[in-house]
């Protein structure tokens, strides 16, 4: 049901207030992660880290933010026809806590069960959480993008606030003297880093299970027709999770008995080609489906273009985590005003900047009015913008090819340019899955948006895989190029897109 118009949060609906607080730290308890991954699978086992070569740890970390969006499907899907978004997202903010707690104990086995349990929390949280956010507006309110711009200020808020935190306690060496003092070994500070996200989804979970009165009847129910049908989806839910244990089990023991030997390179080329099979099935089971009345195809089909747009956006985009997260530590001089800081505070400078623009753009779209670019028009900036940031980090790879530092302004400008291109591409996207979707699939659509994201993670993760067998220039010359070129494709889309929806 949607909420009747409301103006309880800055001209929004209450109910914001609350999503938006909750997605601030678990943004936090991602992001706050996110930064110390690479960096900690690389550091020298001396060092506390796995002592990972980046050709390794770049394809594991673009498996595990690829798999943390894809689960959005699946989540999306049990959310749609099993327990509502309502139980989804706090379900999901457990299970990511649980996660995080497992993380901050030290050890291989640790670190990869709580990456998988951050996983399947995720999936269940991201999609629905943003679902319930279209759930507050009517489908033509116009605040409708500028509440998604609030919204995403409110995700990147949690996602400045976080490296700041978990970088200061895992890498810098006033935390690691501190630890020393206690008796603890400097080594383990690491898993301080991890242990603060935790303490972020706890603040995120109690704050939602407080504040959802002001959500109405939000995300309260799945959306089925009856007892009949609800005992058929759990059937279904029940034997695909059984299906899915068995082969998992499967390859466990192929693994424990020596009949198949698996690397990260041969498992990075499994996910990838599975990957490219669940989208193409996807897209074939969506359009092959049948009920959908002509105007529902169309927006089908818009979906499916800003689905390909985004998939390419993020592939370049979440190379912050990897490509330009080692960037930063190895050819950046990490100084300011004479003082250093961790390298993996250069996670917080791209949320820094969006928040700075959410309130601009957001004011700017409900401006332009009749005016206001198409979504893929605005797709297209998206990619402009985010390819004219790997531009920029050409000349910059050039002047660190010899091994000396460049100045920290080359990075500055390059999440400059990427957090206009996200404000362009990223709220606008949300916002256009919860407008064309239809209802009876609303939040499995937006597990589409998020798989998009999973694509791109896992794409940029492959390029981060290649930092060492490439010359800087060349490969952030190519990501550029990639980028624009998709732009280019997508702006000479915006008419034909445009007449297509505007025939009866």
């Amino acid at each position: 049901m949607t909420l009747p118009r409301q103006t309880g949060f800055f001209g929004h609906p209450a109910g914001l207030r609350t999503l938006y607080f909750v997605e601030l730290w678990e943004r936090f308890s991602y992001y706050g992660m996110r930064a110390l991954l690479v960096l900690f699978m690389t550091a020298p086992i001396a060092a506390g880290g796995l002592g990972m070569p980046t050709s390794e740890a770049g394809p594991i970390y673009g498996m595990y933010t690829a798999t943390a969006y894809l689960t959005c499907l699946p989540g999306g899907w049990i959310a749609d026809r099993l327990i509502g978004q309502r139980r989804a997202v706090l379900m999901g903010g457990i299970i990511i806590m649980i996660g995080h707690i497992i993380l901050a104990f030290p050890g291989v086995t640790t670190f990869f069960a709580g990456l998988l349990f951050v996983v399947v929390g995720t999936g269940l949280l991201k999609p629905n959480i943003s679902t319930m956010v279209g759930q507050l507006y009517a489908t033509e309110d116009e605040r409708r993008d500028g509440g998604f711009s609030i919204f995403y200020m409110g995700i990147n808020l949690g996602a400045l606030l976080a490296p700041l935190v978990t970088s200061s306690l895992a890498q810098e060496q006033w935390f690691k003297d501190m630890l020393t003092g206690w008796g603890i070994s400097p080594e383990s500070s690491w898993h301080w880093g991890f242990g603060a996200t935790a303490v972020g989804m706890f603040i995120g979970v109690v704050w939602y299970i407080i504040d959802s009165k002001t959500l109405g009847d939000a995300g309260t129910a799945p959306a089925v027709s009856g007892p009949n049908e609800a005992a058929q989806l759990r059937r279904k839910f029940w034997m695909g999770l059984g299906l899915f244990g068995a082969v998992l089990v499967v390859l466990v023991g192929l693994q424990a008995s020596g009949v198949v030997a698996f690397n990260v390179e041969r498992v990075s080329k499994v996910f990838g080609t599975g990957l490219l099979l669940t989208v193409l099935a996807f897209f074939i089971w969506l359009f092959a489906s049948g009920g959908w009345t002509p105007e529902e195809k169309k927006r089908l089909v818009v979906l499916s273009v800003l689905f390909l747009g985004a998939c390419v956006f993020w592939s370049v985009f979440e190379q912050a985590g990897s490509t330009l997260t080692l960037f930063a530590e190895r050819s950046t001089r990490n100084e300011l005003f004479g003082m250093s800081f961790a390298s993996g505070k250069w996670q917080s400078v791209n949320s820094l900047w969006v928040i700075i623009l959410a309130p601009i753009f957001a004011f700017l779209w409900v401006k332009l009015g009749n005016r206001n670019p198409t979504s893929t028009a605005k797709f297209s900036l998206g990619l402009l913008f985010v390819s004219a940031g790997f531009a920029l980090m050409v000349p910059a790879a050039q002047l660190a090819a010899n091994g000396d530092r460049v100045g920290w302004w080359w990075l500055l400008g390059c999440y400059f340019l990427h957090s206009v291109g996200e404000m362009c591409l990223s709220p606008v996207g949300l916002s256009a899955m919860t407008r064309f979707a239809p209802a009876r699939v609303g939040s499995l659509m937006m597990g589409v948006w998020f798989l998009a994201t999973s694509v791109g993670s896992f794409i940029g993760g492959s390029v981060a895989g290649l930092y060492e067998k490439f010359s800087l220039p060349q490969l952030f010359g190519v990501v550029a190029l990639y980028a624009l070129a998709f732009a280019v494709i997508l702006a000479l889309m915006v008419k034909p897109i445009k007449r297509m929806l505007a025939r009866g």
